[in-house]
């Protein structure tokens, strides 16, 4: 065998000849005996020990018909030379030894990645216990089964807080806790989440109150992201689908700001102060144009604003909320939450402090034109109304101890289905993304409840306690697997849906679809029905003016009767003294 040198060198130095020189040998390390160590030496005799600086090479000798072939260090001939090979031709013998080697080569890789697989698999013999072996069976077969009664898995909520996922276990990395207002996923396969921390208590004068809000990487859960650095705190935050950098943020002060996140937590731009909203921002969102710098935002001071982010000195429309339709700000009701979806580019829904639900339309000339329909059914806020994924003319909204189903088929009406009275409040609502008749809701106690009208229309078909402290936001990820709470104390959890709940089952979307219908015709029945009586009892009126009596004859009767009974009652009492 050829004794053989490799050698590396730089890119630049290709080409130079190799110069090699010889040296005597150098001390590298030098370690002095130490005198003290001598008491504690043990001789041992005999002792015998081998060093060897090169790695230790074996020498192969194979006996064949023709020739003695020795290998160093190398795998050697077994069996023989072929008898078609002549051992005195050195190409052949070197071109049949190259075949051998890289055979024997290739055997002992395969067998050690055989071994490797083995042991991969005993290591990883595990049964997911929740996978659907037969998905085609079960739905023929099974088909009266609850699909939504497997459990939620609480997916790396390793606390009950689940703190521990997104961040820390300090919650919100502040001292000072605030609430998690709003959480927005990542459009990018949802690999991150925007969460907007204020604190929406009146004239909230906390100390070492922070303004920061954050976004966190689910790969990095325990440091935020990115910290973004307003002038005011953020109400709501909102990424842009269409450029997933941008981000857009309401603030409390009324200001509008955006983000660009390649650049930094600090805001890009902002609305000035003067032409802002004078209340808290509760809603904004990102309209699909064709540069995708358009949107608009609702606030509590009765307007609707529409921006571009590249010209932010001023609105470019405005919208008034006054449903008498008089176009005075003074009679507007307070926008709380805002719903827009890309199924109907020109319309938006608006949720006012009143328990009104507004419709918008933006292509009417005039403004009043643009208040399409008014809803009216909530007792208190409405906190979040949003269109359903697959029928965006039905939309959902919660407010005080009801979650409410509308459709806009039917003109001032009635919800034409609801949920029963909770005794906590609903502070926050979201469809499935991926089954039509899913929805979730979060109440003030801390508990999240799931709806299946298609199983249940009186009981929620399963609740799960996330956490002690009230859950005032929610937002479900594109595929539905993963829905996001955030809480009144800035907590976030995370929680795995099970495949019965995320999964599109056989003709769900059409039963769902006239399971709408049906309630819809029933409630424009009831309505016919009630304005019916309401014209007999016009008519009637009408019909006998004189049997009515005049209020004024019956209020001074009742008078005398009332001082009647006290004088009865008088003389009773003094004829007893």
């Amino acid at each position: 065998m050829e004794i053989k040198f490799e050698y590396t060198r730089k890119r630049s130095e290709f080409g130079r000849p190799c110069s090699f020189s010889d040296r005597l040998a150098e001390v590298t390390v030098d370690i002095p005996p130490d005198p003290s160590l001598a008491d504690d030496f043990i001789p041992q005799d005999p002792v015998d020990f081998a060093v060897q600086e090169g790695p230790v090479m074996a020498v192969h000798e194979v006996n064949t018909e023709r020739a003695q072939v020795s290998i160093q260090g190398v795998n050697h001939v077994e069996g023989g030379w072929p008898k078609h090979i002549d051992p005195k031709n050195s190409e052949l013998t070197t071109r049949y030894r190259e075949e051998v080697e890289r055979e024997d080569v290739y055997t002992r890789s395969v067998q050690h990645l055989g071994s490797l697989v083995e042991h991969c698999i005993r290591q990883n013999n595990a049964i997911d216990i929740y996978e659907e072996y037969f998905e085609e069976e079960e739905e023929e077969e099974v088909e009266d089964e609850h699909p939504s009664a497997k459990t939620i898995n609480v997916l790396r909520d390793l606390q009950t807080d689940l703190s521990w996922l997104i961040c820390p276990p300090q919650r919100d990395p502040n001292t000072t806790k605030r609430m998690a207002t709003r959480l927005s996923w990542h459009p990018d396969a949802n690999r991150a989440v925007a969460v907007a921390y204020c604190s929406l208590d009146f004239q909230d004068s906390r100390k070492d109150l922070s303004f920061d809000s954050y976004i966190w990487d689910l790969e990095n859960p325990y440091s935020p992201e990115l910290t973004l650095k307003p002038s005011s705190p953020v109400v709501t935050l909102e990424y842009n689908s269409k450029d997933w950098h941008h981000l857009l943020g309401g603030c409390y002060n009324g200001q509008i700001v955006y983000w660009d996140t390649r650049k930094g937590g600090l805001p890009v731009e902002m609305t000035p102060m003067e032409l802002s909203h004078r209340d808290p921002v509760y809603g904004a969102c990102w309209l699909p144009s064709r540069t995708g710098t358009e949107c608009f935002s609702g606030s509590t001071d009765g307007q609707v604003l529409w921006w571009d982010i590249r010209k932010m000195s001023q609105p470019s429309e405005k919208l008034i909320l006054d449903i008498s339709r008089e176009d005075q700000l003074k009679n507007a009701l307070g926008a709380i939450s805002l719903d827009f979806s890309p199924a109907m580019p020109t319309k938006f829904l608006v949720g006012t402090e009143q328990g009104t639900i507004i419709s918008c339309n933006r292509d009417a000339k005039t403004p009043p034109e643009k208040i399409a329909n008014i809803f009216s059914g909530h007792i208190g806020a409405v906190y979040r109304v949003t269109r359903n994924p697959f029928f965006p003319k039905v939309f959902l909204s919660v407010g005080d101890w009801t979650a409410r189903i509308w459709t806009e088929e039917l003109m001032d009406s009635s919800s034409i289905m609801e949920t029963k009275y909770h005794t906590p409040y609903l502070l926050d609502t979201c469809w499935s993304p991926v089954k039509p008749a899913v929805f979730f809701t979060a109440k003030s106690d801390g508990t999240l409840d799931v709806w299946d009208f298609l199983f249940h229309q009186k009981e929620p078909s399963l609740s799960l306690k996330v956490s002690n402290d009230p859950l005032v936001s929610l937002c479900s990820q594109d595929n539905g697997r993963i829905i996001g709470c955030g809480t009144r104390l800035g907590t976030v959890s995370l929680l795995e849906i099970s495949p019965g709940l995320c999964t599109l089952r056989k003709n769900e979307k059409t039963l769902t679809s006239t399971m709408f219908e049906r309630e819809a015709r029933r409630e424009k029945v009831l309505q016919d029905k009630y304005r019916e009586r309401l014209l007999r009892e016009q008519e009637r009126a009408r019909a006998q003016p004189e049997e009515q009596d005049d209020p004024q004859e019956l209020f001074k009767q009742a008078r005398a009767d009332f001082f009647s009974i006290i004088k009865a009652e008088r003389q009773r009492r003094g004829q007893e003294d």
